[in-house]
């Protein structure tokens, strides 16, 4: 990539290594935190707790409610524990929902936030938030709810089941995708987001085989950590707009979502983007993404279809006109009857 470009490095702080949750109250300590509420889901309150005695006379509690999506009841109640401990910050061990209900916290104060990612999602890199009211997610940008530190321990994700690893992984290769022909890029977004997709394409099909490759899951956290922090750096495009839509109208999983998705609208949009196709092909070592994405989707046993995942054909429409009312930025424009005719591909699986 040449010609001119504006990168805007944001303030991150990553600690990277096995046994690195040791490192937390030092991390907790080093922020000013007094009074730490940590987060967790219900699947996860064990680690929860440990973090809360990793912590000390810090941890003030472990909020054990984090759901997908972030429901704003979700975040209703813990702002209300929240506000009742007079908390200065909040650990967020988990995955993408937790992580999620951290920034949904700090979005209307102050918080100090440091996240444990025990997924390979990706949101701890990134300023943006989302709540779900009713069937409707809202996201945005704010600086305010990027976590200040982040602690990236490959031992936290050995017990992470091999489907649950693939998707999260590719919905984490989705956000370097995107970022390859998002309409702010710039030469280290671009070589980042190429390292990213390469490290996940090498790592998930490793520790699907051998899921207690140590050296599989270290190389997978990586990528999450680069293909997050691409999103972070760059404007969402039609995918990230397509599961935003398809998780809030149908309560849809999130990284299964993304699974389905990423090859349709990849192969939507690289007509409109050579360079990042050509960037997509090299860091998944083949001759053609679109069908590198294919074999890697299937080879991983993630799933390929919207019907999959209990979508109605019915419902089709409605997430249509809810993208086309909202649009985000694209390298190829769409109508409505393109996408219609997008999601009935995912939907049956036509490629």
């Amino acid at each position: 990539m040449t010609g001119t470009f504006t990168y805007d490095a944001l303030p991150m702080r990553v600690v990277f290594g096995s046994e690195s949750i040791e490192q937390l109250a030092a991390e907790t300590d080093r922020l000013g935190l007094r009074r730490v509420l940590v987060l967790s889901t219900p699947q996860q309150r064990d680690l929860g707790d440990r973090a809360a005695g990793l912590i000390g006379k810090s941890a003030v509690g472990v909020f054990d409610s984090a759901r997908m999506h972030v429901p704003v009841e979700t975040v209703e109640a813990a702002e209300s524990v929240a506000s009742e401990l007079a908390i200065d910050g909040c650990v967020a061990v988990g995955g993408g929902s937790t992580i999620g209900l951290a920034k949904a916290l700090a979005l209307g104060s102050d918080l100090g936030i440091v996240a444990v990612p025990t997924t390979y999602a990706g949101s701890e890199m990134t300023p943006i938030w989302g709540i779900t009211k009713g069937d409707k997610k809202t996201t945005g940008r704010d600086r305010k709810v990027l976590p200040s530190s982040v602690i990236y321990d490959p031992d936290l994700t050995m017990t992470l089941p091999v489907p649950v690893s693939c998707t999260s992984g590719i919905n984490a290769m989705a956000h370097a995708v995107e970022a390859l022909y998002a309409p702010d890029g710039s030469p280290v977004i671009a070589a980042m987001a190429e390292q990213g997709i390469r490290d996940l394409a090498d790592a998930l099909p490793a520790l699907s085989a051998a899921p207690n490759d140590a050296r599989a899951r270290a190389t997978a956290l990586q990528g999450a950590w680069l293909s997050g922090a691409c999103l972070g750096a760059t404007t969402m495009g039609l995918h990230h707009k397509l599961c935003h839509v398809l998780g809030g109208l149908l309560d849809l999983p999130h990284a299964e979502t993304h699974a389905v998705m990423l090859p349709y609208v990849t192969a939507f949009n690289l007509p409109s983007a050579r360079t990042a196709a050509a960037a997509l092909a090299r860091a998944l070592r083949t001759d053609n993404a679109v069908t590198g994405l294919l074999a890697l989707t299937a080879d991983l046993g993630a799933p390929r279809t919207l019907l999959e995942l209990g979508v109605n054909e019915s419902d089709l429409t409605r997430v249509a006109d809810e993208v086309v009312s909202n649009p985000y930025s694209n390298p190829r424009s769409f109508t409505r009857e393109e996408l219609i005719e997008l999601l009935h591909n995912a939907w049956k699986g036509i490629h």
